[in-house]
């Protein structure tokens, strides 16, 4: 006899990974309604599982639902982008600092090779594959040093994906060219097993990030007053 229920629960969770996997990819954006018929449709399933995925990844701050129009993804504001980098700045600060205690020669290889496709750019301008890349290497360091407890946290409130549901640049608050040197920064650190330079550098550079969206605040609530349309920053 078919487990009737462990099944309904596997369509749960593949309705649950694919949807998130295409928030993630930015396959569907932040604020755009999200095809319920249309995505059932093409997973072969019906609504039941994946309005269940959806009210999961509303949990998760991932998806918003809106009443009488549907499930969006959720659009953070800037305000709430600070928050999130705020978390973000005392956690991988700490991952950052754990990974360089704790991290194998194995691991320092892998961690080396990041960024290799932009190391010798003067001008990045494939935003989409810099994003990519950002987000495997922030993941790969709290996979590191983000145990228990912290690890839990990171995954469970989607800290580090949340941040990249930036509604333009692919999801980057600050541009490539500006955070290329950061990131090798964090690299070499965490490569030299210095855990306080680790640290640092993580802060520094989630911080710089958080200044800016501050700053772009400002400057629109300064343009509000003035009546002038305040241009994104890149």
């Amino acid at each position: 006899m078919k487990n009737l229920g462990a099944e309904h629960e596997n369509l749960d969770q593949k309705a649950y990974e694919i949807v998130k996997s295409m928030i993630t990819e930015r396959q569907i954006l932040p604020g755009e309604k999200i095809p319920q018929e249309k995505l059932a449709h093409e997973l072969g399933i019906s609504r039941t599982p994946l309005v269940s995925a959806l009210k999961f990844l509303e949990h998760e701050k991932l998806v918003e639902s809106k009443p009488r129009r549907g499930y969006f993804v959720r659009l953070f504001s800037k305000q709430e982008m600070i928050s999130i980098f705020e978390l973000r700045e005392v956690l991988e600060g700490l991952a950052a600092k754990r990974t360089a205690t704790n991290i194998t020669e194995k691991e320092i290889e892998i961690l080396n090779g990041f960024f290799k496709p932009f190391r010798e750019s003067t001008n990045i301008t494939d935003f989409r594959a810099y994003a990519r890349e950002d987000r495997r290497f922030h993941n790969f360091i709290t996979e590191i040093g983000s145990k228990e407890f912290l690890k839990s946290i990171l995954q469970t409130y989607n800290v580090i994906t949340a941040s990249y549901q930036y509604l333009s640049s692919e999801g980057l608050v600050r541009p490539p060219n500006e955070t290329i040197e950061e990131h090798l920064a964090v690299i070499k650190a965490i490569g030299d097993r210095d855990p306080d330079s680790a640290e640092e550098m993580m802060r520094r550079h989630l911080n710089r990030t958080i200044a800016l969206l501050r700053q772009d605040i400002k400057k629109e609530v300064q343009g509000m007053g003035s009546g002038k349309i305040i241009r994104p920053s890149f």
